[in-house]
């Protein structure tokens, strides 16, 4: 049947948004406009990844480097899961850090945790090609391009096509984390949701526009 005149067809929800929700936290450890993004699966996997609004994919930022090294003794490469209670996880705190992110410019961000519970995998690809970071699906080229988003869950790899509109390329997440059983209805606690995450964003637009 075709569509009346004047009348929009509906919008085909995409797969991150049948499967998972979205959640922020703003300006993390203090920091202004160092929002990250984490996407949370009904089984309880959530993947990190950076906001939209995040310093490092603002308009004339190039990434040098990015390390999963955050100390001398520490490094998340190193986390290794095996079996299906997830042995040999590293253990997140919300504010645990996850990776560093050099730019050129010569600023350094760090990414963290935002949520408890066990590192399931880092994105190794960003190591090798850091701009995957700043990709973002093309607006109006497609209503919906897939992105691929590779997760652990249980013993084996699971692997999730996403088309996620207007949005960072989430080919560039940063780790995969997995929630304890019994914290996981509470680890949204002190997290935005969409809504709330852009009332955030549209405060700091009026509050910039205002002292120009």
């Amino acid at each position: 049947m075709a569509t009346e005149p004047g009348v929009s067809a509906p919008s085909i929800p995409s797969l991150v948004d049948r499967y998972f929700t979205r959640w922020y936290k703003a300006d993390v450890k203090g920091k202004p406009c160092e929002d990250h993004c984490i996407l949370q699966h009904s089984n309880r996997i959530c993947v990190i990844t950076l906001a939209g609004s995040h310093p490092v994919l603002q308009s004339g930022k190039t990434i040098k480097s990015i390390s999963y090294q955050i100390s001398t003794n520490c490094s998340r490469l190193q986390n290794k899961v095996s079996g299906k209670f997830k042995r040999g996880a590293q253990f997140l705190t919300e504010l645990a850090p996850l990776c560093k992110i050099y730019c050129s410019d010569g600023e350094e961000y760090t990414i963290s945790s935002c949520v408890r519970g066990r590192l399931m995998e880092v994105n190794e690809n960003i190591l090798h090609k850091p701009s995957i970071l700043q990709e973002k699906v093309r607006k109006r080229a497609k209503k919906y391009d897939p992105i691929h988003v590779f997760y652990g869950i249980f013993s084996h790899l699971i692997v999730l096509t996403i088309l996620f509109p207007f949005q960072p390329s989430t080919e560039g997440y940063i780790a995969v984390v997995l929630p304890k059983f019994e914290e996981s209805k509470n680890i949204t606690e002190g997290l935005l949701t969409q809504e709330q995450y852009e009332e955030v964003v549209g405060k700091r637009i009026n509050v910039t526009t205002a002292t120009l």
